[in-house]
């Protein structure tokens, strides 16, 4: 043994030493004399004390909140040492807590321990025989097992449009845990479809579609282990129509069905429209639609199974064909397609039946034909195609969905029935139209004449018979009675039953009378009324209109002379203002062969009362009086629009100074 050794001094004497002694070395030793036969021996028991030893007592020691601790302090002495622990400086007294308890081998057990339970243990070991003491210090430290909270359980999100849904769960946890994300079992990662922020807690998807729908699952993870919660993905789609054909049939067929098939989540609603209606669902015993045919009654159903919609039109009618509008929408948007239904049909004949001419005078009869396919459509006289080999005043122009019958009479016998016949494959119809010779409009009645210095408004009721044409004049003649009668023609306008006769001399008696004037000529002339002009007086007001000029804060005021006074006219004079100020801007006098002038440098959007008055020698009218309000101010004035401002301002005022020394 390399840790003993024995040697002598003497002969008598000899000793034995034990080098590194320990715990091991202690024992009875024995030391043997001998001298030839003779043997003597003697025992020596040698005792060796260990000093205070830490084993094992590591730091950190972590434990899971709620766990039963077991926080070790290995430690050897002879002899064995009184083991006392300290949390935070303070002795553990496990007579007074239950939590805590000290093992029969030294080692502190905290029943379960918690977060607050953390921080810094002293194990101290003593040996009070030798007065000997020694600790060792060591961290507990208690981790916390992760809790996790989704922030919507639900998370609601549209399809094929491009967008993004956030899923996000929030952990708390010591140490702070790491979270994960699965879907379908399959671990989700940072790319083109998903991105995490930095601690995972967010989740974006990218571009939903509706596969991503589903539940989610977020985890949360460290070293007191994990927990994990599901968030729910709920993809909506938008409606979308996947099917709808134009369809065709024919008249008289007794239904036809159109479908409309859409997708979308929530299950579209489809709805159908056509114009202005909407088919609701179910069975609509009628739908009246007045258009240019005649009131038609509709039988429809609209029936709707799942993602499906039938539109039902029974007993088809040739006035059924046209686009009908299928609208599919839920709670997320809608989508809506056209469908045409075209209904194949035999001829129908419109067109005005009776047609008004006279001889060597062109006539055009209409023979207005709806049919589908297109129709061929011949003219007929008395049994006899038209035009004949021996006609030379019949032309016929074909149109798609007309054909004219010109016809320039030659004599009686081309006035009477035509006939139009309008053939498709589907079948043929015919009508009758008539050519009427016109006559000549019958009078006119005049009612009333009401009379001035040098005019006099005829009042009078239109002739009961035009003589089948449009009329084309009125003739007004007049003279003083038993003298030659003086004439002029005025144009007819539509609801307009008053002429101004001009030219009168004042304080004259006259007598009036009028006739009609159609393409055939000139009607019987009414009853002869008398009446005489009033004396030389002041004009009559002028009839006003006002108009904006181009530039929007400009007016231009136009005036009709009406009756003069019997004496010339020697001026006008114009004054204006706004409205909503008492006072009149200077009065401008204008030249009497004048019939209108421009207000420029008005206010914007301002109303503007303007008024005329005509001046003879007699004296002045009553003013015309004329309203209008001028633009809003535009926010830029384009160049085209004007001239510049500086320009235009020069302009006005070299016009301005002009006119002053003209009137002057």
């Amino acid at each position: 043994m390399q840790d003993l050794s024995v040697s002598r001094s003497d002969e008598v004497t000899s000793s034995l030493t034990i080098y590194h002694a320990n715990v091991d070395s202690a024992g009875i030793y024995k030391c043997v004399a001998r001298d030839g036969e003779k043997e003597a021996q003697a025992t020596v028991q040698v005792k060796i004390f260990q000093k205070i030893t830490f084993q094992s007592a590591p730091s950190p020691q972590e434990f899971t909140e709620g766990d039963t601790a077991d926080i070790v302090c290995n430690v050897v002495s002879s002899p064995p040492p009184t083991i006392i622990w300290k949390h935070k400086g303070s002795k553990i007294q496990a007579s007074k807590d239950v939590r805590y308890k000290i093992m029969a081998n030294g080692h502190l057990q905290i029943r379960g321990i918690k977060k607050t339970d953390e921080g810094m243990y002293t194990c101290e070991a003593r040996v009070m025989a030798r007065g000997e003491i020694d600790f060792k210090t060591m961290k507990v430290v208690v981790n916390v097992l992760p809790t996790i909270r989704a922030r919507q359980f639900e998370v609601n999100a549209t399809a094929d449009i491009g967008s993004s849904a956030l899923l996000a769960c929030d952990a708390d946890g010591f140490p702070d845990p790491v979270v994960t994300w699965t879907h379908n079992g399959a671990a989700l990662e940072e790319g083109d479809k998903y991105s995490l922020n930095e601690d995972g807690s967010e989740l974006i998807i990218k571009d939903v579609k509706k596969v991503d729908e589903g539940d989610y699952t977020c985890t949360a993870t460290n070293k007191a282990g994990e927990k994990s919660q599901e968030v729910g993905l709920n993809v909506f789609v938008q409606p979308k129509i996947t099917y709808l054909n134009n369809k065709t049939a024919s008249e008289f067929d007794e239904e036809v069905i159109l479908t409309c098939e859409a997708s979308g989540d929530p299950t579209p609603t489809i709805s159908w429209s056509s114009e202005s209606t909407i088919f609701t669902e179910g069975e609509q015993a009628s739908w009246t639609r007045p258009d240019k045919y005649e009131s038609l009654d509709r039988n429809i159903v609209v029936y709707s199974h799942a993602r499906v919609s039938s539109l039902t039109l029974k007993n088809v009618q040739f006035t059924y064909a046209g686009q009908y509008l299928c609208i599919a929408s839920n709670s997320i948007g809608q989508d809506s397609q056209s469908v045409y239904l075209e209904v194949r049909y035999s001829p129908k004949i419109l067109g005005r039946v009776a047609s008004y001419t006279w001889e060597k005078n062109p006539a055009n009869i209409s023979c207005e034909v709806d049919a589908h396919p297109e129709a061929n459509v011949v003219w007929f006289k008395d049994g006899s195609q038209l035009p004949s080999a021996n006609t030379t005043n019949v032309k016929i122009y074909n149109m798609p969905t007309v054909s004219y019958l010109e016809i320039t009479p030659e004599s009686q016998i081309d006035f009477g029935n035509y006939n139009c016949t309008a053939t498709n494959e589907l079948g043929s119809e015919s009508k009758e139209f008539i050519l009427i010779p016109a006559d000549v409009p019958s009078a006119p009645e005049i009612q009333q004449v009401e009379s001035f210095s040098s005019t006099a408004m005829v009042e009078f009721k239109e002739p009961d018979s035009t003589g089948g044409v449009p009329l084309l004049k009125y003739r007004v003649e007049w003279r003083f009675p038993g003298k030659e009668w003086t004439h002029k023609e005025y144009s007819v306008e539509d609801g307009n039953t008053k002429i101004l006769v001009t030219g009168l001399k004042p304080e004259t008696a006259y007598e009036v009378k009028m006739s009609a004037i159609n393409g055939k000529g000139e009607g019987e002339s009414s009853a002869a009324s008398s009446f005489k002009t009033k004396p030389v007086r002041e004009p009559s007001a002028p009839k006003l209109e006002a108009n904006l000029a181009e530039e929007g804060n400009s007016l231009r005021v136009t005036w009709i002379k009406q009756d003069d006074g019997g004496l010339p006219i020697i001026h006008y004079l114009v004054k204006y203002k706004a409205k909503h100020v008492p006072e009149w801007k200077p009065e401008i006098r204008v030249p009497s062969l004048s019939e209108h002038m421009t207000l420029n440098g008005l206010a914007w959007n301002t109303e503007y009362e303007v008024h005329v008055v005509a001046e003879n020698q007699q004296g002045r009218s009553d003013p015309g009086v004329v309203s209008i309000k001028t633009a809003a101010q535009p926010t830029a004035i384009p160049a085209t629009l004007g001239c510049q401002s500086v320009t235009c301002s020069l302009a006005s005022l070299l016009l301005s100074v002009l006119t002053l020394l003209w009137l002057s």
